[in-house]
């Protein structure tokens, strides 16, 4: 280490420690007179048992009462009491980020599920920064190849673009993650599995994911049994990660599945610190953190973060508060159609309800019209479809009507993929144009 480094070291490291106690527990929230601490550091509370002896609960800063410091714990309230001994450590959360971690399975505070030590030789980081100043975005202008036929023809998606998938539950959302993470052409994947089922998260690994999908990927795993708090950390925590290796150059692909339980997260913290519930019980943090973690993903001066995240729509509304403020977020949406999936359509990707804001711009003029011309053959037979189906249209009738019911099943079975089929983004455009010049037979 060099003289100035080590000068450095010295003079951050803290020559005195803050601390406070415990006065009340009251819900998810824990109550200290002190330490001196700003919103979102870490504090360690000292507790003592006779099972386990002593231990550090890690707690973070959420909020003050008058001088009373509110807390709420990364883990289980279960083992503190009051006069417990409350340190503070005058940083946020922090995790180590490094190309050593690709393959691994981590927490919501960075390490690994399954019990081993992290490697040597990793970076610290802080799991929340601020977004890339927007003028030094670069413009999206590269595609992005998802190995999706519906996705890369239909709805092509840029090197930095952010697109939400909307579904409600049970119609495929994971397993078209496992299928963009094992086709895409990303240097690197991060998937955050943000309130999961237990049982969920090695499936989605060992089924969806896969062994050679997983070589290229970092996974961030907050199971729903976790604290509020850990959920909304993994989400950061991941986003972090993915800032990283963005910073070094890489075109990063960030999976979060889903942003719905983020949300869902800070509303029971929302809701334990007081605030008062707004639109159907989320509260006003709930809506000023979401852009704060949507924002952070996209292109800089370096890398991109192309971003994926899920959404879960209850009832399949469509325009329920979380779902319409992501999608006013983000730069494109793919919704997920129950009706589709019930026809065994899979991916059950309904074209005329998703948009890829970008596709215009970063696709040749000849897909773009391809696909435009097969959207709204699609939409005409949709529209007629009640009077088809009952034999009330006569053949003859209508010329776009009579076309698009030539071509429906040609786009239903271009739409259609096989679970473990990869395409080429070459090859789904050639499919398209080729489908879009055959006309009426």
């Amino acid at each position: 280490m060099k003289a100035a480094e080590l000068l450095e070291h010295i003079s951050s490291v803290q020559t005195f420690k803050k601390f406070g106690r415990v006065t009340r527990v009251v819900g998810l929230m824990i109550e200290s007179q002190g330490p001196d601490s700003s919103i979102g550091d870490v504090c360690k509370i000292h507790v003592n048992t006779v099972k386990h002896g002593h231990q550090e609960i890690l707690a973070e800063v959420v909020g003050f009462k008058d001088e009373i410091v509110v807390l709420m714990p990364y883990t289980s309230l279960r083992e503190i009491s009051i006069g417990c001994l409350v340190e503070g450590t005058g940083v946020p959360l922090e995790v180590k980020v490094g190309t050593e971690l690709i393959g691994k399975v981590l927490d919501s505070m960075g390490y690994p599920i399954d019990g081993s030590s992290l490697p040597k030789g990793l970076t610290t980081v802080q799991t929340e920064e601020d977004p890339p100043n927007p003028l030094t975005r670069p413009p999206i202008d590269e595609i992005l190849e998802v190995g999706v036929k519906a996705i890369d023809g239909m709805l092509t998606v840029g090197k930095g673009q952010r697109v939400g998938i909307f579904a409600g539950s049970g119609v495929g959302k994971s397993t078209l993650l496992g299928m963009i993470a094992r086709n895409t052409v990303a240097d690197l994947n991060v998937i955050a599995l943000i309130g999961e089922r237990g049982r969920e998260v090695r499936e989605f690994i060992e089924r969806d994911l896969g062994e050679e999908g997983l070589k290229r990927s970092i996974v961030v795993a907050a199971t729903s049994d976790q604290p509020a708090l850990m959920r909304i950390k993994g989400a950061f925590t991941a986003t972090a990660i993915a800032e990283y290796f963005r910073n070094r150059g890489l075109n990063v692909m960030l999976m979060m599945d889903s942003v719905t339980r983020v949300a869902m997260a800070q509303r029971e913290i929302g809701l334990a610190t007081g605030e008062p519930p707004a639109q159907k019980g989320y509260t006003p943090s709930v809506f000023g953190i979401l852009p704060k973690l949507l924002e952070r993903t996209g292109t800089n001066e370096k890398g991109s973060i192309t971003a994926f995240y899920t959404v879960l729509v209850d009832g399949d509304d469509m325009n329920e508060p979380i779902a319409d403020t992501v999608r006013g977020i983000l730069d494109g949406h793919i919704v997920l159609d129950r009706t589709l999936a019930n026809k065994g359509q899979y991916p059950a990707i309904n074209i005329l309800k998703s948009v890829s804001r970008l596709m215009n711009h970063i696709a040749t003029p000849e897909h773009v019209k391809a696909a435009e011309y097969l959207r709204e053959l699609y939409f005409t037979y949709e529209k007629s479809e009640d009077l088809i189906n009952i034999g009330a249209y006569k053949k003859g009738t209508s010329k776009e009507i009579d076309e698009a019911i030539y071509y429906e099943p040609l786009i239903t079975s271009y739409l259609k993929q096989g679970y473990m089929d990869k395409v080429s983004m070459e090859d789904s455009v050639a499919e398209l144009v080729k489908l879009s010049t055959g006309g009426v037979k």
